[in-house]
């Protein structure tokens, strides 16, 4: 293989939501961008494939556009299920997207095709190898070696995930960290019940707070999968084993209908929830996405974290421009903690509110007697439609909380 040795602005590590959202704000501010992934894409993720308010905000915020992802599935409410058996349905409003599911293969892809046509050099089949900072001093720059190449850029954002590569090339991991959520998921055909159109969450009494999905997708399939919080009293192993008994329960079988069948195999992947503890930053290099454990410590949900804190990064390197890395990373820190912080420690809070079946089925007893504008209300909640802890965070108050239209309105 030819050994290329480049030149650029920005570096991203990470072909997902979080690394093509940099690089197309990046490239529009007329930034040079080398994107590196190992994988060659398409390439699947093992994900719940869910979009809320924000990620669908943040989408329409670059143009994003969803007919670019062929199985796309607009979402117009969600069926939600107490651990007592209690079954509710919250509706979304009609004005815009509020909610929609699409298949990390095919989102990841198209995001990557919008990157490109922005003009980033996407690098796919790369795979990082190191990282050297000691240029950053004397030359203003720090060093990339990947599968094939090596480039000097101004700074590197890190969208390389959990494990990522990147963090542990700057000593800023932590070897131990296993993330505070384990999701399964699996793909279903002839789904022929209600979760064929229907948004399911089953708030088992075995998984609280985690819980159990199906989220449905063109052509009579779904995503069917559930998340468990890791704390401890729990082996994999004993985890694994809550898969074949989960989709045997009466109520489940019912909403995929009695000839559902499974494709494939499932997929299981950790989910880390520490925004407010890992570092942000370490040097010219930003975090972003799972490599900031940014996921939502309540839900698992992270895409949408992921396109925010890949946006914000891109815009503080453009705010400080090619000589000031501090005030990047500053002015990084500060729009996460702005953005992300208050939200993820009053998910903790909920957190353990749910963690107790009593706290799961109480939540769903008061949003069933709260009527229409209530489940209404709390379905934007929800869906992340105003940040979890907007209501204690007076510098993100608005004229129009609650009120706002959902993404795409216009289409």
């Amino acid at each position: 293989m030819t050994h290329e040795y480049l030149s650029t602005d920005v570096v991203i590590v990470g072909g997902g939501p979080a690394g093509s959202a940099a690089a197309i704000e990046l490239c529009r501010s007329g930034r040079s961008v080398l994107l590196l992934d190992k994988a060659t894409f398409p390439r699947d993720k093992c994900c719940g494939d869910g979009l809320t308010t924000l990620a669908l905000r943040e989408l329409e915020r670059i143009e994003f556009d969803p007919g670019e992802v062929g199985d796309w599935f607009d979402v117009h409410g969600a069926v939600l299920r107490s651990p007592s058996g209690r079954q509710i349905t919250v509706p979304l409003p009609d004005e815009g997207r509020y909610a929609a599911v699409a298949p990390r293969l095919q989102l990841d892809d198209a995001l990557l095709r919008l990157a490109r046509s922005h003009g980033a050099d996407v690098r796919d089949g790369h795979g990082f190898r190191a990282l050297d900072t000691s240029r950053s001093d004397s030359h203003d720059h720090v060093r990339v070696e990947a599968d094939g190449l090596t480039i000097d850029a101004r700074y590197v954002i890190a969208a390389d995930g959990m494990w990522s590569p990147v963090r542990k090339a700057t000593g800023a991991n932590d070897p131990g960290y296993l993330g505070e959520w384990h999701g399964f998921r699996q793909y279903a055909s002839n789904v022929t019940g209600a979760a064929a159109s229907e948004l399911h969450v089953w708030f088992e009494p075995d998984l609280v707070p985690g819980y159990a999905w199906s989220f449905p997708l063109p052509g009579n399939r779904a995503n069917i999968g559930f998340g468990v919080l890791r704390d401890g009293t729990r082996t994999g192993k004993e985890i694994k084993a809550i898969w074949p008994d989960l989709l045997q329960r009466p109520h489940i079988v019912e909403a995929l209908g009695a000839s559902f069948t499974m494709d494939d195999r499932h997929t299981a992947w950790p989910i880390p929830a520490r925004v407010d503890q890992l570092p942000l930053t370490a040097g010219r290099v930003l975090f972003v996405g799972d490599a900031a454990a940014a996921t939502d410590v309540m839900t698992g949900e992270g895409i949408g974290q992921a396109l925010l804190t890949g946006r914000v990064a891109a815009e503080a390197i453009i705010a400080a421009g090619a000589t000031r890395p501090d005030d990047a990373a500053a002015l990084y820190e500060q729009e996460v903690h702005h953005h992300l912080v208050a939200d993820h420690k009053m998910s903790l809070a909920l957190g353990k509110v749910l963690a107790k079946e009593w706290g799961a089925r109480g939540a769903i007893r008061v949003v069933e007697a709260s009527g229409t504008w209530g489940r209404r209300n709390f379905a934007r909640w929800m869906f992340e439609d105003e940040p979890r802890a907007i209501a204690l965070t007076p510098s993100r108050w608005h004229r129009r909380f609650l009120k706002q239209p959902g993404a795409y309105r216009s289409t």
